[in-house]
């Protein structure tokens, strides 16, 4: 399974990428796979503040629909469109093209709680 180390992980989940003030969200690899092809991905928080643990949009499997939700408190600021026609990407490239909400951060110290790529790893084994 791939876990990038620079990433943070949730025991719901989600990864987190930082750049600066703004954090990418998306689903695991381990997540994609268990919720198998992807079919939809609905997220209409766009603009809003949300705080940590919040759910910021669902994500439809051909089987199931899910939440997503916040891995941090902070705001909502992009949404990442290519998913309206590709929600594929998120089962091809879950740690690249197939991030799904960008964030302006709210409270760095939120990613003490966060799980690094072995602890991650331990959870799913």
């Amino acid at each position: 399974m791939n876990l990038p180390e620079e990433l943070k992980y949730t025991k719901d989940h989600e990864w987190v990428r930082i750049e600066g003030d703004i954090a990418y969200i998306g689903i695991t690899e381990f997540a994609q796979g268990e919720l198998g092809d992807i079919v939809f991905v609905d997220v209409d928080t766009n603009g809003e503040d949300l705080d940590k643990e919040e759910v910021f949009g669902s994500i439809e499997a051909v089987k199931t629909v899910s939440d997503l939700f916040m891995p941090v408190s902070g705001k909502v600021i992009s949404f990442n469109e290519q998913l309206e026609k590709e929600p594929e990407l998120i089962n091809s490239d879950p740690y690249g093209n197939g991030w799904i909400i960008k964030i302006s951060i709210a409270d760095i110290a939120d990613f003490d709680s966060l799980l690094n790529s072995a602890s991650y790893k331990d959870l799913v084994d």
